[in-house]
Formats: structure tokens, sequence, C-alpha cells
């Protein structure tokens, strides 16, 4: 064990963050509005093994997770979710469901069409409304996924200047040809893909730690 006058300081631990550039505290405090003791709640519960995975501070469920996949951990919960509400999200169903219910969904939804065939397809099929006109990049920065929250952001702007011309109905070839018209998507797929494993292994971390936000739904 290495540590100075708290544990924090020396090798990053399971939840601790280890040796740490002072300014970062400062950064995250000033950018979040994180008090003192939120901000070493932080570096001492929520850094470190478990801070870079976002997944656990257990090597154990590292393995674990990496044998069995977080895609799965994921599917029982959105599947569990449609059948509570007899298969379909619309302005019915959804009052049943919380927020956090609602979010998880959408990113089911996001994940789905994007790696089949990027924002372009997500956008074609309708879904655009539902991920850029609600909260969901909003939701998703509170679940501490940033980076996604982040490329929500930036598409959204795509979305209000070309969703017209992408919902319209065509023929296949018509459709296939959006894909060369709208290449100022094509970052933002690659963006998706890349990330995609460690965004939903976010996913499923938040699940986990907030399991009672998703097993309970409102009759």
């Amino acid at each position: 064990t290495s540590m100075g006058f708290t544990p924090l300081v020396g090798l990053p631990m399971g939840t601790r963050c280890g040796d740490l550039d002072n300014g970062v505290v400062q950064f995250l405090m000033n950018k979040y509005g994180y008090s003192i003791d939120e901000m070493l709640n932080i570096l001492n519960k929520k850094s470190g093994v478990l801070g870079v995975s976002g997944v656990s501070s257990d090597f154990r469920d590292l393995d674990k997770a990496a044998a069995e996949g977080n895609d799965a951990f994921v599917k029982v919960f959105v599947d569990a979710i449609y059948e509570a509400i007899g298969g379909e999200l619309n302005a019915e169903t959804m009052p049943m469901l919380s927020a956090d219910q609602v979010t998880l969904l959408a990113f089911d939804i996001l994940h789905t069409e994007v790696m089949d065939g990027g924002f372009v397809q997500l956008i074609h099929n309708g879904y655009g409304a539902f991920i850029f006109k609600n909260p969901f990049g909003k939701a998703i920065r509170q679940w501490g996924i940033d980076e996604l929250a982040s490329v929500i952001k930036k598409v959204h702007r795509l979305y209000s200047k070309y969703h017209e011309e992408i919902e319209r109905d065509c023929t296949d070839e018509e459709f296939m040809a959006l894909f060369e018209r709208m290449e100022e998507f094509d970052n933002f797929d690659d963006c998706f893909v890349e990330n995609e494993e460690e965004w939903t292994a976010r996913v499923a971390y938040y699940i986990d730690e907030h399991v009672d936000h998703f097993a309970t739904i409102k009759e």
C-alpha cells in the first residue's frame, strides 16, 4: 500500500484516484459545481479502477463483463421494460415509465440504429425527434457519459439542418444516395462505433448502481 496524509495519494486503487494533478480538482469543481465533500467522494469512491472502467472496482467483475458482454446485461432491462408496457413505447405508455427508463430505451434505439446504419438511418426511420427533441443528451450526461452527450449535441445541429430531407419517403436507391450526400454525419457514426463498447459499459454501470430506477413500472 502507498499513501501519504490520506490513502488518496500513491497508486490508483479500486475506487481511489491515486496521484493526481491538483488542477484537475479545481477544473471539475468549477465545471460541474461540485462541493468539497462531493469532490472527495468522487476521488475516494468513484475513481481508480472503477472510474477508468466505468464498470466496477473489482477486476473479477471486469473479466466477467468482458466475457459475457454488457450488451446482454442492458438487454435484460430493456426487454423487461418493453414487456411491462406491452411491447411499444408511445404517447400512452411513456407516462408509465421513469425518466431513467425512457433514457434507457432511447439509448437502445440509438445503439441499434446507429450501429446498423448510422445517424442517417436513425433519422430516416423516424427516431430523430425522440432522440434530439427530448432531453436525452442532458440525461445521458447525468449518467456520466459526457462524450456521448457531446456527440448528440453536435448531431442535433445536423438533424435540424437535414431532417426534412432525410425523413422523406424514398426508394432503396434514393436512401443509399443519402449516405453519399450526408457525409457530415460520417465522423459521428465512426465515433459512435469506436466508443460503443465503453458507452454501453457505462450504461450498464449506471443501471447496476440505480437498479431501483429501472425495475419498477407504474400501473
